[in-house]
Formats: C-alpha cells, sequence, structure tokens
C-alpha cells in the first residue's frame, strides 16, 4: 500500500466535503420539490411569526390534501383565508363542531397568538394538514418562481452528474496509475 501523503489527504478531504455537500443539495430539493410533488402536497411558505417556535418566518411548510373528517384539534392546517381567494395561513386547529347548516367548521389559533382566530374555518377553505417542514428554507422558494426553480432542479441534477461522472474518471485513472507503479515494482 502506497503511504498517504498530504496531498492525498487533501484531496480525499476536499472529496468528502464535497460528496457530503452534495448530498445536503440532494436531500433539501428533494424534500422540498420531489417529495411534495409525488405525495401530491403542496409547498408554503410561513411568512409570519404567528406560528412560532414551530414554524418560525422563513419555514417551508409542505401541506397534503386530507379529509376534513380527519382533521382534529392540535393539528396545523393550511387554508384560505377566505374561500376562493389565494391568501392562506397556517395555524393550528384548537377546536371542532358544527354550524347552523350542519357543516363542520374548525377554529384555529396561531400558536404565538394569545387568542383564536375571528372566523371559522369551513372544509372549502382548507388546503390541507402541514405534513413536514424545513427551516429557512421557504426564503429560499419565494426567490424562486416556477420556472426558476425547475431550471435550478435541473441545473444541480446535471452538477451532480457531471461530479459523479468525474469522481469515476478520477478513479478510474488512479487504479490505472497504481496498478502502473504496481508492475513496475514487481519487474
Amino acid at each position: 500500500m502506497l503511504p498517504m501523503t498530504p496531498r492525498h489527504v487533501v484531496t480525499w478531504t476536499v472529496q468528502v466535503a464535497a460528496w457530503l455537500v452534495i448530498l445536503g443539495v440532494a436531500a433539501v430539493l428533494a424534500a422540498s420539490v420531489l417529495v411534495p410533488r409525488i405525495g401530491g402536497a403542496t409547498p408554503y411558505t410561513v411568512l409570519t411569526g404567528s406560528m412560532e417556535p414551530t414554524y418560525p418566518p422563513g419555514s417551508l411548510v409542505v401541506v397534503r390534501p386530507v379529509e376534513p373528517e380527519s382533521i382534529h384539534p392540535g393539528d396545523a392546517i393550511t387554508y384560505q383565508l377566505e374561500s376562493g381567494k389565494p391568501a392562506v395561513v397556517t395555524h393550528r386547529v384548537v377546536s371542532q363542531g358544527v354550524d347552523g347548516a350542519g357543516e363542520i367548521v374548525f377554529g384555529t389559533q396561531g400558536d404565538a397568538n394569545e387568542d383564536p382566530d375571528p372566523r371559522l374555518v369551513r372544509p372549502v377553505q382548507i388546503k390541507g394538514e402541514v405534513w413536514y417542514s424545513m427551516p429557512y428554507l421557504g426564503h429560499v422558494s419565494n426567490l424562486l418562481n416556477g420556472r426558476e426553480r425547475q431550471l435550478g432542479v435541473y441545473a444541480v441534477a446535471a452538477g451532480l452528474a457531471g461530479y459523479a461522472l468525474l469522481s469515476f474518471a478520477g478513479a478510474i485513472r488512479d487504479r490505472r496509475r497504481i496498478g502502473s507503479v504496481k508492475e513496475h515494482a514487481h519487474v
């Protein structure tokens, strides 16, 4: 076995660090883009501190559709402030009941808020229940629109594939070099 030189140690350390960064980026992309898309979920960014400390501003919450009957007090849901309007909020269900028309309704409240929300939430307003969240990732998501996000995913995937090919080619080159050294050593 050849002795490890300081150059080999540095090269190995840089390769390990690069792979850790690549795996980290791949995990973040999978959790924020791929998993929600496969699971039929939608990512949202928390903009206010009403759900601190559970979901601080800038958190990415991934919300998956659920049947209203499966929602219970203690669940965090994302819902439209007004039915049919794009503005949404993520708050915790603190009560559930039935209105005068026999429809199930939910009382909600932000974890950091002292009082419950003034209006009850109807099933038609509910986008879903929080499946999981990732702190700070919402800031990145807000910077990129749909097309930019898709191009970014492709660029990262191409970069990962390119790096893998370079690493593979380097490993083959090193094996050939070691084999050549061993052949010359036996001559």
